[in-house]
């Protein structure tokens, strides 16, 4: 008899509720603020750290969870009797917990070459609620009677469609994380400009500058419509960090442009808004597969 550990890093921002109902284990990320180190849902809830950002010098650096870390989770594992482990990591391109996660199971491997446990290692792509969405119903399937690997593909089909569309209000901590040139934010804090910005498979982009707050949640959905055929027939979710207001009138527009609710409403947690900074909203949305080998044919 079959029996699986759901594993991932504080990054899913799943909330507690969730994890303890469905199973799944948090790692939690180490965040540096001002020279001090906190650890992600221990330390600080959410709406603290928005302010600690807000009121510090600096701006906050995460440190990747270390392949020793990986590995006492998955000793431990084996030796409460898991047969299988799905672990869902954050998106590879931008942390190397992904790399230290598939380090650690060779270490298993080597240290007991008799282990029959399976460790499934998938690369989310993507940050957030956006992959612990779907690691919560993988887990909820395989709960419910399916099997372990059918649930996986599913998640990772899922992965491979997910698109997110973000907007920062406050452009300091998308400028120390790349995501934007120090050239655009110090224009952008200048003109008043907001980037919109997509994630797609690890990857961002700036899609669009607008000029002043107004703007910027129509030109995130105009974005949106552009890329699906109708978004009246796509599931999709909503991201906001410190402002309740800009949630409700993400959510309110989302539904009137949209014709249906959100699937879920969820706020980012301390390592993912360490980058997008306290006062960013998102829409998330199941897109066109993005890979060559999604639009394969299945062979007999």
């Amino acid at each position: 008899m079959s029996k699986v550990a759901f594993l991932t890093d504080s990054s899913c921002d799943i909330p507690a509720d969730l994890a303890e109902k469905y199973g799944i284990e948090i790692a939690c990320f180490p965040i540096n603020l001002d020279g001090k180190e906190y650890i992600e849902r221990r330390d600080f809830s959410n709406d603290e750290y928005y302010e600690m950002m807000r009121e510090a010098k600096g701006v906050p650096t995460t440190a990747a969870i270390t392949p020793l870390q990986w590995l006492e989770y998955y000793t431990r594992f084996a030796d409460e009797g898991y047969t299988d482990v799905v672990h869902a990591s954050i998106n590879s391109g931008g942390s190397s917990t992904y790399d230290n996660a598939v380090a650690a199971a060779k270490m298993l491997a080597e240290e007991r070459p008799d282990c029959q446990m399976k460790i499934r290692i998938v690369d989310s792509h993507t940050y957030s609620m956006v992959f612990g969405w779907y690691l919560c119903e993988c887990a909820r399937k395989v709960r419910n009677g399916a099997s372990v690997a059918d649930a996986v593909l599913e998640m990772e089909e899922k992965f491979a469609r997910v698109e997110v569309c973000l907007a920062a209000y406050s452009l300091k901590q998308m400028k120390k994380s790349g995501r934007i040139s120090a050239a655009a934010a110090f224009a952008g804090e200048l003109l008043g400009l907001r980037p919109i910005i997509s994630l797609n498979d690890g990857i961002s982009h700036v899609e669009a500058k607008v000029r002043g707050d107004n703007a910027v949640m129509p030109a995130m959905l105009k974005w949106v419509h552009g890329r699906v055929d109708s978004m009246k027939d796509t599931p999709y979710m909503v991201a906001y960090t410190a402002s309740k207001q800009r949630r409700d009138e993400l959510v309110k527009l989302c539904k009137k442009e949209f014709g249906h609710a959100p699937m879920c409403v969820f706020q980012l947690g301390g390592a993912v808004s360490s980058n997008t900074g306290p006062d960013a909203i998102a829409v998330i949305f199941e897109g066109k597969p993005r890979r060559l080998c999604d639009y394969a044919p299945s062979l007999p």
